[in-house]
This record gives structure tokens, C-alpha cells and sequence, in this order.
């Protein structure tokens, strides 16, 4: 099986140097195992992508060197596919509508009887359930207007006892491969009924990063240490949904020097600023630790 991974920035700002660390990475070990390496504008939040942004991308990873063997998925083109996964889970009863917001569930998770700290799994605040019974799941389709959200319980009792495996390489990507198990208690309590589609735009992250990866046809995932709590996600929506799965490497974070890492807001650090100091591609990968 050919090597194949991706670089999926989302198009809602400028990129920095942990995206070039993760870009370069990736395109660096694809290169050297004659793999295949593909390029992914998630830019299902159509609220806060921008045209602009996808062209800095193309501007920025063609400026450091990185090519892609294959036109660019778009996920913005790929509503069809959303739905379809969707349809599946809801015609099965693993979804359930839930019209909460964000400050619904903080009050609800705070609340004094519960007398302890409040949970927060890889979305934030653990969902307390609110609306797991509250609106009919028996409908041909589910309802407008609403966010869905995975009953994490129905999910878990339908794989039959298959236990949930992937394989973590490690933050280099130079170890034996160690098999990852996350046990069905870990799903239910810490992370909890996650949402797959939001109000205001068909799908989620979680939904459509294992759909994609199916699709590309993605042999292994190279992201940062700070998205290795939602692999046991994204394994189980591949199990759900009948999809491979990867082998997945979650590298270091590039951090600044208070160690915070580096978010889009940090402008001072992103490729273009450097690319206008007059900084080389090579300069960059210093910079990172390449």
C-alpha cells in the first residue's frame, strides 16, 4: 500500500510556523517512502473561511518547498458526502437532535447538585445529555434548525463488543508503532456525545475529517500532539461508518516563548511575515527544528 497523507489547513487565517513545521514533516516522510502527498482546504465553516486565505495557503506551502500530487480536495465540495454519513447514523438511531447552546451547557454541567468540576473532552464541556430524549429520532430525517450530536452509548453497544485499535508512531514518527486501545468507558465519560453537524453548517470536524480521509484514500495521519484526543473520535466514527484506519502520528506543538502554542492570531509568526523580513525556506526550517 503507497504512503499517503495530507496537509488540511482551514482557510480562516494566516499560516505560521506550526504549520510549517506539520506541512514540512509530513512532505518530508512522504517523500522519502515515494509516497503520495495530498493537500485538504477544510473549509467547512463557511462563516469564517475566506478565498483570501486559501490562496495565502497555496502562496505559502509552494513559497516552503511543499507540492502536492493531486488538485486539492475542497471540503466545501463535499456537502454531498456529509449528508450521506449523516443519513446513515440517523436511519440507525445514533443520533439525536440537540438545540443547546453553549451557555445551556455550561449552566447545566455547573450546576450544584452536580457537586464536582465540570468535565471538558476533546470539544470542551463533556455534553450532560439535555436533549438525548427530548425530540423524536424516529423521523425519516432529522429536523432543521438543530445541531446532531452522536449518542455516544447507542454508538459504542452497536459495534457488538468490537473493541476500538489504531496505531500511534509517536511524536517523532520513529518508534515501533504502539496499538492504541481507548476503552469504552474513557468514550462515555470523557468524551461523551459529541456534535457531528452544527446548526449553521452541514457536518463537523469530526464527521468530515474521517469521510475525507477515506476519500483521499489517507494510509496515515500526520497532525499536531494537541488533536491526539480526538482520535478515539474519529476511530470510532471509521468502525461506525465501515472506513479504514489510518495509522496516525501526532507530532510536537511549535510553542512560543512563554510556551503557548501558536494559534492564527499570532500574525508576528506567521510564513507571510517571515516571507516579507526576507526570510528563505530554509531559514524556516531552522527555525522549527528541521
Amino acid at each position: 500500500m503507497t504512503f499517503t497523507t495530507r496537509f488540511a489547513p482551514s482557510p480562516t487565517g494566516p499560516l505560521h510556523l506550526g504549520h510549517a513545521y506539520s506541512a514540512l514533516l509530513a512532505h518530508d516522510m512522504t517523500r522519502q517512502a515515494n509516497g503520495r502527498f495530498l493537500l485538504r482546504i477544510e473549509d467547512i465553516d463557511h462563516t469564517r473561511s475566506r478565498p483570501a486565505w486559501e490562496q495565502q495557503i497555496y502562496d505559502d506551502l509552494t513559497w516552503l518547498g511543499v507540492t502536492w500530487d493531486a488538485p486539492p480536495m475542497r471540503q466545501s465540495d463535499r456537502q454531498a458526502a456529509y449528508r450521506e454519513g449523516l443519513h446513515d447514523l440517523w436511519a440507525r438511531g445514533l443520533l439525536y437532535a440537540c438545540t443547546c447552546t453553549r451557555r445551556d451547557i455550561a449552566a447545566a454541567v455547573s450546576a450544584p447538585q452536580e457537586g464536582a468540576e465540570p468535565m471538558h473532552g476533546p470539544d470542551g464541556l463533556i455534553y450532560p445529555g439535555t436533549c438525548r430524549h427530548r425530540y423524536p429520532r424516529n423521523t425519516a430525517q432529522p429536523p432543521e434548525g438543530t445541531a446532531l450530536r452522536l449518542d455516544m452509548e447507542a454508538a459504542l453497544a452497536s459495534l457488538n463488543g468490537a473493541s476500538l485499535r489504531y496505531c500511534e508512531t509517536g511524536p517523532a514518527g520513529t518508534r515501533p508503532g504502539q496499538t492504541i486501545a481507548p476503552p469504552a468507558r474513557h468514550m462515555t465519560l470523557n468524551i461523551g456525545d459529541i456534535v457531528l453537524s452544527r446548526k449553521d453548517f452541514l457536518g463537523s470536524y469530526h464527521l468530515s475529517v474521517v469521510l475525507d480521509d477515506a476519500a483521499q484514500g489517507i494510509t496515515d495521519v500526520i497532525r499536531g500532539q494537541d488533536l491526539a484526543d480526538a482520535t478515539a473520535i474519529h476511530v470510532l466514527l471509521q468502525a461506525l461508518l465501515g472506513l479504514p484506519t489510518p495509522t496516525y502520528l501526532h507530532h510536537r506543538l511549535i510553542r512560543d516563548e512563554t510556551g503557548r502554542r501558536l494559534a492564527k492570531r499570532d500574525d508576528a509568526r506567521s510564513i507571510a511575515t517571515y516571507r516579507a523580513e526576507g526570510l528563505s525556506p530554509s531559514d524556516i526550517r531552522t527555525k522549527v527544528g528541521l
